[in-house]
């Protein structure tokens, strides 16, 4: 039957439904119930909890409202990074670059790859030939 094929990851929950959660919990300190008020399984619960923790409510928005609210500027001590591993590895390219960067940053994402390509060429370190690791055949 239909059954078997059950995926483990939960239901895509809102942030009215993670709010409810959180603010049933902290009132009561019972998980159960607040999950049950909230309809969310435990498993969303203490997924959420360390960004709870963490950030408090603010923590419980989309996944990605971490970041700085100017999304598009990278921070300069990110670029001078960027653009020394640049100069001391000319063959990486920029997911190698980025995947380096999260590396060093306990795996925790730095910067994307396309990021990275934008540095390069403001620095005028981006070959045009590169576009997107596509090496032009000659």
């Amino acid at each position: 039957s239909g059954m078997a094929k059950r995926r483990t990851h939960f239901p895509h929950t809102t942030p009215q439904q993670r709010k409810l959660l959180f603010e049933t919990w902290e009132a009561t300190g019972n998980v159960t119930l607040a999950c049950r008020k909230a309809h969310v399984g435990r498993g969303t619960f203490y997924y959420w909890k360390p960004r709870f923790d963490q950030s408090g409510y603010a923590g419980l928005e989309e996944f990605e409202s971490r970041a700085p609210k100017e999304p598009y500027r990278t921070p300069p001590e990110i670029e001078q990074k960027v653009i020394a591993l640049r100069r001391e590895h000319p063959d990486w390219g920029k997911k190698r670059i980025a995947d380096e960067l999260a590396k060093a940053n306990n795996w925790v994402p730095v910067v994307r790859s396309n990021t990275v390509r934008r540095i390069l060429q403001d620095a005028g370190l981006w070959k045009p030939a590169e576009a997107d690791g596509e090496k032009k055949a000659g």
